[in-house]
């Protein structure tokens, strides 16, 4: 009787002790205890969980319209090399910027100005590209260059790449192309619908059917005065505005 009582309480002390120690077990496996929920699997001890990726993502509005900058300046040579940038006498770089001349005339010496870190800065009238980003964007950047100073023109820059003077939807189709990203010249309302949808990461597009600029890097290439303190009319970089509502927003596909 005294052995038949002592098994009995052995046996239900085994069987609370298996109870406990089945949810505990679950967990240190990476399993689910009966009739519970799954447990999270336990890191390893000492490993270390990778960090999402950064994705750049360049500005598209500014509360200021300030384009002051002070930093160093490069300028990307025909052979590649990186050197810094000396800056012609004044008075052929006012007529440049006030006068310009038909794209491919003075294509050629137009300089490829570079600065460091991911924004484009606005250098004389012209922008120099971000080192950090893609080389098609800066060649974006560089394209735009060669319009700063034309004149306004409706529908220039639509026949051919090659006009005296541009519109606002021949700007951006300039400065694409220079990039190898457009065949040929779209106008604003084509704009609505090309590339892919919203922001992109380094360049968007604004459009809408009367009127198209594009951000590139942090810097506006547009042929409209509007939230520019210079009110200089025609192709040109100008600062970011304060927001941009009542255009369809569209980018190139990676950029």
């Amino acid at each position: 009787m005294r052995v038949r009582a002592l098994c009995s309480a052995i046996c239900y002390s085994l069987a609370l002790l298996a109870a406990a120690t089945a949810p505990a077990l679950a967990v240190s496996t990476g399993g689910a205890a009966a009739g519970g929920t799954p447990a999270a699997p336990v890191p390893a001890a000492g490993s270390v969980t990778p960090a999402a990726p950064v994705v750049h993502g360049a500005p598209v509005t500014a509360r200021k319209p300030n384009l002051v900058y002070h930093g160093p300046v490069f300028e990307k040579s025909a052979t590649g090399a990186v050197t810094p940038y000396q800056p012609p006498p004044s008075p052929a770089l006012a007529s440049r910027i006030t006068g310009g001349s038909p794209v491919g005339v003075s294509a050629a010496a137009m300089p490829e100005l570079l600065v460091p870190g991911s924004t484009a800065r606005y250098i004389n009238g012209f922008a120099a590209a971000p080192m950090a980003a893609p080389e098609a964007v800066q060649q974006i950047i560089w394209a735009g260059n060669q319009l700063i100073g034309l004149p306004y023109i409706y529908g220039g820059g639509h026949g051919s790449f090659i006009s005296p003077g541009y519109d606002c939807s021949g700007t951006v189709s300039f400065a694409l192309h220079g990039a190898n990203l457009l065949a040929a010249p779209e106008d604003s309302s084509e704009f609505m619908a090309w590339g892919s949808g919203g922001i992109g990461r380094w360049v968007t597009i604004f459009s809408n059917p009367g009127h198209a600029y594009m951000d590139v890097a942090g810097l506006r290439l547009d042929t409209s005065a509007a939230d520019d303190p210079t009110n200089q009319q025609g192709p040109r970089w100008r600062p970011l505005r304060p927001g941009n509502p009542g255009f369809t927003v569209r980018h190139p596909l990676g950029f």
